[in-house]
């Protein structure tokens, strides 16, 4: 039996003994004990008892309130123990200097911007597909943390974090769904990390705190999706991912199936038997050699 099985089967990690000789002999080095529980042992799980505790205010000195409560609420779910660890606080923290800084890099264009959901229910193109996102982001959030999913309700707005980054705003009208999408994370973030989530609102030009205003709740004119993604196969096997209006017939679906080159391939020297078409999720072209 090696030194990890053994480990294993006793349910005991390097850290229960291992960690108290090093001190003693003063040679302890924090990244040498992660490299020995990673090779022949568990990781040491937090216990009094080990003398592995973290105290929460050296982590609130070094990170701030915010890090620390995002990075608990973050690192699973509520009802299962996770292993406390420098790196996962270290994640949460660039996730909010990340969104320190891209507010600070449109707040010239944000700040004291005006809008209306009605004005904003009428932008086209990516604008309209960024607000969706939003609101379906918002959706979601509020059903997450009414189960007490606080880790996937943090995970999606790190995910439209992501969006918001890689749209590029050119109107006036694209700045103000920017801005709607980042005051609502300001509002989903603010039970987690209400420090910078006041900060950020104040700097975007709102006097009062966001206590004093109403939690916003989805729009449902942005939630509606004009287009569906649906599979394209060929005798069962899948050629494409296509894009069409949502409740599309099947001559328009077809039409644009046999237009991917992938699927025109797949039907060369073939005869179109027959088509199988549900809709809003696949379309199935049936083929068998001329």
């Amino acid at each position: 039996m090696t030194i990890g099985e053994f480990l294993k089967e006793n349910k005991l990690s390097v850290g229960d003994n291992f960690k108290f000789l090093l001190e003693k002999l003063g040679v302890y080095q924090e990244e040498f004990v992660k490299k020995v529980e990673s090779a022949v042992g568990e990781t040491a799980k937090m216990s009094k008892s080990k003398a592995n505790t973290v105290d929460p205010e050296d982590m609130v000195n070094s990170y701030g309130a915010d890090t620390v409560r995002l990075y608990i609420l973050f690192a699973g779910p509520v009802e299962k123990d996770f292993e406390w660890t420098e790196e996962g606080l270290q994640g949460a923290h660039r996730f909010l200097k990340r969104l320190w800084s891209f507010f600070h890099e449109n707040l010239e264009r944000l700040r004291d911007l005006q809008y209306t959901r009605e004005e904003l229910s009428k932008v086209e193109g990516k604008a309209k597909d960024v607000r969706r996102k939003a609101h379906q982001t918002l959706k979601k959030y509020l059903q997450d943390m009414e189960e007490l999913s606080f880790n996937t309700a943090i995970a999606g707005i790190m995910e439209l974090l992501n969006a918001l980054q890689d749209f590029k705003p050119e109107t006036q009208a694209d700045y103000k769904v920017l801005k709607e999408a980042l005051e609502l994370i300001l509002f989903m973030l603010y039970p987690i990390t209400p420090h910078i989530c006041e900060e950020l609102w104040n700097k975007l030009g709102n006097q009062r705190l966001m206590v004093f205003y109403t939690f916003p709740q989805p729009d449902p004119e942005a939630l509606k999706e004009e287009e569906v993604e649906i599979a394209v196969q060929v005798n069962g096997k899948l050629k494409a991912v296509i894009k069409v209006p949502i409740n599309a017939q099947e001559d328009t679906v077809k039409s644009i199936a046999l237009a991917q080159e992938k699927v025109a391939k797949a039907l060369e020297n073939k005869k179109l038997q027959k088509v199988i078409y549900v809709k809003n999720k696949l379309i199935n072209l049936v083929v068998r050699d001329e």
